[in-house]
This record gives structure tokens, sequence and C-alpha cells, in this order.
């Protein structure tokens, strides 16, 4: 084995050993990230930047079909736009990033680094709208936002993060609430389908919610750690910002109206998702509707064969390139086929295509999946068919298997001390019903470290007792620990 192999096939922590340490490492060598000069940011690297390529394309689209279109605001908001708003303020102020100077001038008003666009969207709103024949405004943004965070972890948790931020203003509550559940049941659709990641959605609660929302609503995902995520947000906003802002249309009836907005995002945090629901201790396992690579080509020859099983190689390369497979040809003569083999599964990549003198004698090549490492052949003639449709199945086994753990790791109890002892040696989602009171919410969360991730749309079950002050509720909710 050369130096350069040896430098390459070097163990990754397993997650039973230390699962934090793992994400790193997987995180790093694939080469999704790597940290920079800039404490708590990171550089998204070219294999990590086409993996949210293809996140933003199929979610861009989700929000076009919908009758959204893409716009960009400002990167900074003036202070005195960002002060109008108290409650939005305060919840965001520890993490506000300041811009002081313009060179070596101090400027007269200092400028906020966006932790969001709220402000500065319903300043041009207050311009734009004036009848009711302006409305509704639905306008989406992709870009970036800073939030000074003081404890990061690539992905899930930095101080630059790309997302994009949907912005919208309706005539009244119901159209208002009718987009918000709209885009949140988009955000769920493209978890599912795409990034093979169930969710369940439902509304936050009061001490949970959106800083300035009247609702808030989430995604949830669970991890292979136990831990909840929050894949997603759509807040009804109410009519807050706008009286805030002035934003007034003179509606059919004569009378001058305030506007109902909507606010809902999603991030780069949804390749923290991709990477702890479905890797594993070989690395990466990427859902092939979002994988930069769905299929990787190894020729596999002795020097004497090379020539030929290169040529027959390119040609198929070729011919599934033209199918429409996302794929890579590796014919690099430096490295074992065996290095290959674990790097590409480092990878994620959803599919394997070996190719040698055996399998030209025999008309076919060897496909092996990295959901199952199941290997199959499989004739020439036509592959391209029968590689589209095992990325189909490979697509839906990882969103079952995903769906399987959270079932498996799901318990219901409205005993506390059970509630507890979950918690602490098995983690997961707990449903468990809570009598809506926050002190109840705050004294389990300070007791266990555990959070309401929502309040789903469909409890299930009979009323039941708090968990935490016996009381009758007819309440249900997801708590868990979460990131």
């Amino acid at each position: 084995m050369g130096r350069r192999e040896k430098e390459f096939v070097r163990e990754i922590t397993s997650q039973e050993a230390d699962y934090s340490q793992w994400y790193l490492d997987v995180v790093l060598k694939a080469q999704l990230m790597d940290y920079s000069p800039v404490k708590g940011c990171m550089v998204i690297r070219p294999y990590g930047f086409a993996l949210w390529e293809n996140i933003q394309q199929g979610l861009d689209r989700r929000i076009k079909d919908t009758g959204h279109k893409n716009a960009y605001f400002p990167l900074f908001i003036p202070e005195s736009l960002l002060q109008k708003e108290a409650e939005h303020v305060e919840g965001f102020a520890p993490e506000v990033a300041w811009v002081t100077h313009g060179g070596s001038e101090k400027l007269a008003e200092r400028l906020v680094v966006r932790p969001t666009s709220e402000t500065i969207i319903c300043e041009m709103y207050s311009r734009w709208i004036q009848s009711w024949r302006d409305l509704p405004v639905l306008i989406n943004q992709w870009c970036n936002v800073v939030r000074w965070e003081k404890v990061t972890r690539p992905f899930l948790r930095t101080s630059e993060f790309l997302w994009q931020e949907g912005h919208t203003a309706h005539r009244n509550e119901e159209e208002a609430e009718a987009e918000t559940l709209l885009m949140l049941d988009v955000y769920r659709d493209f978890a599912e389908n795409d990034l093979a990641v169930p969710v369940i959605p439902g509304r936050k609660t009061e001490n949970e919610k959106f800083a300035g929302a009247l609702r808030t609503y989430t995604i949830e995902a669970l991890m292979s750690d136990g831990k909840a995520l929050q894949a997603g947000t759509s807040h009804n906003l109410g009519e807050h910002f706008a009286r805030v802002f002035d934003i007034t249309y003179l509606d059919k009836d004569g009378t001058l109206k305030y506007v109902w907005q909507t606010s809902w995002g999603a991030s780069t945090r949804l390749i923290g998702a991709v990477i702890m629901v479905h890797g594993d201790d070989r690395g990466l396992a990427l859902p092939p509707k979002i994988a930069p690579v769905q299929a990787v080509l190894v020729p596999i020859a002795p020097k004497q064969a090379r020539e030929t099983v290169l040529r027959r190689a390119q040609a198929l390369f070729s011919e599934l390139k033209e199918a429409g497979v996302r794929l890579e040809l590796d014919d690099r003569e430096e490295y074992s086929a065996g290095w290959k083999f674990n790097e590409w599964e480092m990878k994620g990549v959803p599919l394997r295509i070996e190719l040698g003198p055996r399998d030209l004698e025999s008309g076919q090549a060897v496909l092996v999946r990295r959901d199952t490492g199941e290997k199959v052949t499989a004739p020439l003639a036509g592959l391209g068919g029968k590689v589209a449709a095992l990325l189909l199945e490979i697509q839906a086994n990882m969103l079952e298997k995903a769906r399987r753990f959270r079932e498996e790791n799901t318990s219901c109890t409205d005993d506390y001390g059970e509630f507890k002892r979950i918690i602490e040696e098995r983690r997961g989602l707990i449903v468990s019903h809570w009598c809506g009171d926050s002190e109840c919410e705050l004294a389990v969360k300070e007791e266990t470290k555990a959070t309401i991730r929502c309040l789903p749309f469909r409890p299930e079950g009979p009323p039941g007792r708090c968990l935490r002050c016996g009381s009758q509720s007819g309440t249900v909710a997801y708590f868990a620990r979460a990131y």
C-alpha cells in the first residue's frame, strides 16, 4: 500500500464510541467542509456544495411550483429597523453581529449583519403594498445569514449559514394560515421524498415559537443518536410586524387594513440531518435524489486487460450519463480497487458499478448498493434502466429504514419517572400528555434537558394526565433532547 493509500485508509470513529467525533470525522473525510480561519464559520467544499445545490434545486422547484418568486434583500439592516420590533430584537440580540465602521469612519448608525430578514423585508413591503390588488406577495430569497453562536458544529449550527427564507403578505388570517401550513407541507414532502428523512409536522409551543410570531409550525426529525433535529419551520406572523412597520392596504370594501404575514425557512442544517439519519461507521450514505454522485463506475483489470476494460467502461460511462445518471468514472491507476471502494462508500455514493475482464466476457456488470451492501449482476445491455430502478429502490429503502428506526425509538408514557429513565437510557422521542402550562414545560426542560419538539396535528389515543403535574390533559406532545 502506497503512502497516499495509508493516509486515506484511517478509521472513522464509531458512532457508539463517540457520536460527536464520528460526525466530525465524516464531514471532514468526505470533504463536505473544512474549518475556516474565522471561529464558528466553515468552508463548504465542492462535494458539500454540490450536495447543497441538489437540496436547493429540489426545494426551489417546489417553492416556485406554489407560486412564489425569488428576490434578494441586503445583507445589512439599519439598527433602527431591528429596534422597531421589541420581541424580535430581544430574541436575536445575543446572536447579532454589528458593523460599526465603514473603512476608517464610524457609521452614523450601526448596521446589523442579517440574522433573518423580517425587518428589512417589512420595510420594503410597507412601500410596495397599497391595495388589495397588490396581495398576496409571495417572495423567497436564497442567502446567507449570521448568528454569532457560542457553540458551533458544522452544518448544524454555525455563525454563518446558507438558507432560504420565504416572506409573504396576505389579506387576512385565513389566507396567511393556509400559506403557513402549505409551506410546512412543502418542507415535509421534500424531507421525506428527497432527503429520505421522515419527519413529524406540528406546532411549536409558545416558549419555543419564533420571536414575534403568532404561531410557529415545525417538522422534526430523529437522528441516529436518539436526538431530535428541527428540520424546517413555518411561521404565521399575524398582523404583528405589519402594525410595527405600518404595512396596510385598502381593501375592496374601502377600509384600510393591516396585512397578515408569514415567514418560513430551511437551511444547510438539512445536510447535517442527512448525515446523521443515514450515515454509519463507514461514513456517509446519501439518498440518490440529492447525492452529487449517484453511481461510481470502477474498472478492475490487470495491466494486460486494462485497455480493453477501460475502453468499454468509458463507453458505458457515456451511456449512463446520457440516461441521466450522475456518474463518476474512477479510472485512477495509482489507487487499488479496494481503496476506491472504501473512498466512495465513505462519500456515500448510493451505487457502485464494477467492471472487469470476466464481466466483459459475461456481458454483465456487478452493482453494489451502499444502503444494504447487496451485490447483484446485471446485463450491460440496457444497464441504464437497471441502474435507474435500483436508485429508486435505494431511495425508498432509505426512507423506510429511517421510519423503522424512528418507530423503534419512540416511546409513550405519562409517568415522569419512566420518562426520565427513557431520556437517559434510550433517548429517542417520547410521546406524553402535557397540561399546556409553560411552567411544566420549562421544569421538564430544566430537569431532563428534553424539550417539547412539537404538538402534532393528529394526536393519538385518549386523554391522559400531564407527565409533570398530573393534571387531566388532552394535549399530546413530542419530547426529546435536541440539537
